[in-house]
């Protein structure tokens, strides 16, 4: 993940698409898209160009489409300076250049597969309506992993997934002025944000992973030069602990903590002014498994090289799909979450829908993926040496 590495694919997208006269292909009725990040604007601006005549609807639970998920701690800490820098393209500017319909703030609720229907309700009304398609692309992408953890809702806690989630923090900040982060997860966002609060002046930031090392793609002995880096920075690693409980901020001596005291497995107590849970994600496919589409073992929604699911008019791409490892090779298989892969599995879905001659397929991700932290980058390609142990197979390291 990059600060822009979504946000980036998708503005390429969209400013490819401009480029071209838009296509003379059949008209396609209806083609609805549920979610409208980087999976979902590119299936739509790739479907626009190749035909003018479908009607092309978006909603999105959230208020924003496209927007530059992996910015949002850079945002936060104040690298990138304005909110408007977050939003690749909002939905005035897709309506009217590339005459699609996107609904923010509409959440689709169910999904009728053999009347071809969807339920979508309006979060400031509470009303609901029915919309027919003739195809339709589940992008949902992941949700925030939520353990149930004592007091793990208490005010002043967060996930950091979606420009609300920013919204939020933003406020507590400007509000609040806390001195001590603790930081729930030392993977990607977890990593990020906790290096924007140490160059935003914040004095106490701890880090707070279960596994024994913090980004879990890395192999062990490369994931001690981001330890180092990040404690020569003043950040406070806890290493191989979980946390048991968040309480009332009074257990802690000196000042009783705003938000709560982070009890930790190995009993260590931690006072927090705010508490970012980054503990990992999970599919978003209750719609996919209420309508009985097929799933993987781990929960992600199953599709073939073009981007369909089990039923023949319903497509899926992004987060929330398992696709082929193409690192390990043969049938096995994987989820990998990230902007580039969401984007190229959009196109496909388009292709499809359009029935173009010479469609494109999917034939797998190698999980590309780098992070920045202080003066170090860190990138990883493929598998690491844990996963080709538990497979297995052979390996030089």
């Amino acid at each position: 993940s990059s600060p822009f590495q979504a946000s980036g694919y998708t503005t390429a997208i969209v400013q490819f698409a401009s480029r071209f006269t838009f296509g003379s292909s059949p008209a396609m009725s209806r083609v609805i898209i549920v979610g409208g990040s980087a999976a979902g604007a590119s299936t739509a601006a790739r479907l626009r160009r190749l035909s003018e005549d479908v009607k092309i609807t978006i909603f999105e639970k959230s208020g924003y489409v496209s927007f530059a998920n992996c910015g949002l701690p850079y945002y936060l800490g104040g690298e990138i300076q304005l909110w408007s820098a977050l939003t690749v393209a909002k939905p005035e500017m897709l309506r009217s250049r590339f005459n699609l319909n996107v609904h923010t703030g509409m959440e689709v609720v169910s999904i009728d597969r053999a009347a071809k229907t969807i339920t979508v309700r309006e979060a400031a009304s509470g009303a609901e309506t029915t919309h027919e398609y003739d195809d339709l692309v589940l992008t949902m992408g992941c949700d925030a992993l939520m353990p149930p953890i004592p007091g793990i809702n208490r005010s002043g806690h967060f996930t950091l997934r979606s420009m609300e989630d920013t919204s939020g923090i933003e406020e507590w900040m400007a509000t609040k002025h806390p001195n001590r982060v603790v930081v729930c997860g030392g993977g990607f966002i977890g990593l990020e944000f906790a290096e924007q609060m140490k160059v935003k002046g914040i004095p106490e930031v701890h880090v707070v992973e279960l596994a024994p090392q913090v980004m879990a793609p890395l192999d062990h002995e490369m994931a001690q030069y981001l330890h180092e880096e990040l404690r020569k920075h003043g950040i406070t690693l806890h290493l191989g602990d979980g946390v048991s409980a968040f309480q009332e901020g009074a257990a802690g001596k000196g000042p009783t903590a705003i938000a709560s005291d982070v009890v930790l497995k190995s009993g260590t107590t931690l006072q927090a002014d705010l508490v970012v849970l980054s503990m990992g994600v999970r599919p978003s496919t209750k719609l996919a498994k209420d309508i009985g589409l097929e799933l993987a073992p781990t929960g992600h929604v199953k599709v073939d090289e073009t981007m369909r699911t089990s039923d023949e008019h319903i497509y899926a791409a992004g987060d929330a799909i398992e696709v082929r490892n193409r690192a390990l090779g043969g049938d096995a298989m994987w989820a990998v979450a990230l902007g580039g892969p969401a984007n190229r599995q959009g196109r496909v879905c388009a292709d499809h829908i359009a029935k173009t001659a010479s469609p494109s397929v999917y034939k797998g991700t190698i999980g590309a993926s780098v992070v920045k932290i202080f003066d170090l980058t860190a990138a990883s390609v493929g598998v690491n040496e844990r996963t080709l142990k538990q497979k297995g197979l052979p390996y030089k390291a």
